[in-house]
């Protein structure tokens, strides 16, 4: 067998398998920059067949339980990104957006690295939830780090310096639904791998950029990751309240649009105001 991928590397080889296993070189590694260090070419036939479920068993690449992972083109790594936004793993919007847009690159004739690329910026954090993502960056100042009106323009003309990204690359599935930090992905084998394995040779290759996580499973994702010498702690920024509609209270008062005398007791108004108000400074005093 083929070993295409480090996913690949741990389903076939580090996973448990009933029968015979593939033993690879002790010093085998991805190459880098190369379309064969990801699992693109081993989807490609489904994607150029996708026909709008996420969920097909052509795009499963793992199943554990109650587990899977399924593929959906996140994997093109901006290295002009300035700031790369950190989100759980690619929800079945995000997922059915990201495939959408890959077939019909490959449909017009486009390379398999341009398909990646139209996919990750049409797929990451589309959907309902960039609109309260642009005024959450706006508010802690990342549009005048960035030397822009507004980070609308991160989705637009000025993308070359953004890098949208999940700490599980690949879309989670748990039992058939998006994925929402249970089991922990800390401590779970199948999910410690994505997070080293994905994520980690994503920031590797972004050393001097903002990693910036949105909510707390992706912070505790993070610090997991800085504890183990994957990623610097000094890229990491924390605070920013996830973008979701589902969060909206706290979205709402973090961006001043609800008072504090409004607020149900389910949210946390001096936890909030701290978080913004560090997330300012830091910003401010980014060193990249």
């Amino acid at each position: 067998m083929r070993i295409e991928s480090v996913l690949d590397y741990f389903v076939y080889v580090q996973a448990p398998k009933c029968g015979s296993t593939v033993t690879p070189s002790p010093h085998w590694r991805p190459p880098e920059n190369s379309l064969t260090s990801t699992p693109f070419s081993r989807y490609a036939s489904a994607v150029r067949n996708f026909k709008g479920d996420s969920l097909d068993p052509s795009l499963l690449m793992h199943r554990e339980g109650d587990l899977s992972v399924h593929y959906a083109p996140f994997e093109w790594v901006n290295p002009q990104a300035r700031v790369v936004l950190v989100g759980i793993t690619p929800g079945k919007v995000q997922a059915v957006n990201a495939l959408a847009e890959a077939r019909r690159a490959l449909d017009a004739g486009a390379s398999d690295e341009e398909a990646l690329r139209r996919a990750k910026l049409t797929g990451a954090f589309s959907g309902p939830m960039r609109p309260n993502l642009i005024a959450l960056l706006d508010s802690i100042g990342m549009h005048a780090k960035l030397g822009l009106a507004s980070c609308d323009e991160l989705f637009g003309r000025s993308s070359s310096l953004l890098q949208t990204a999940s700490a599980l690359q690949f879309p989670v599935f748990l039992r058939g639904e998006n994925y929402n930090g249970t089991p922990d992905p800390t401590k779970h084998p199948l999910l410690q791998r994505l997070l080293t394995e994905y994520f980690g040779s994503m920031a590797r290759r972004l050393p001097h950029a903002a990693l910036i996580p949105l909510g707390p499973v992706p912070s505790k994702a993070l610090d997991w990751l800085v504890a183990r010498g994957v990623v610097k702690g000094s890229q990491v920024l924390h605070g920013l309240p996830h973008p979701s509609g589902a969060n909206g209270e706290r979205i709402a008062f973090f961006l001043g649009r609800k008072q504090r005398s409004k607020l149900s007791a389910k949210t946390d108004a001096n936890k909030l105001e701290a978080a913004k108000a560090a997330l300012i400074a830091a910003v401010a005093n980014f060193r990249e």
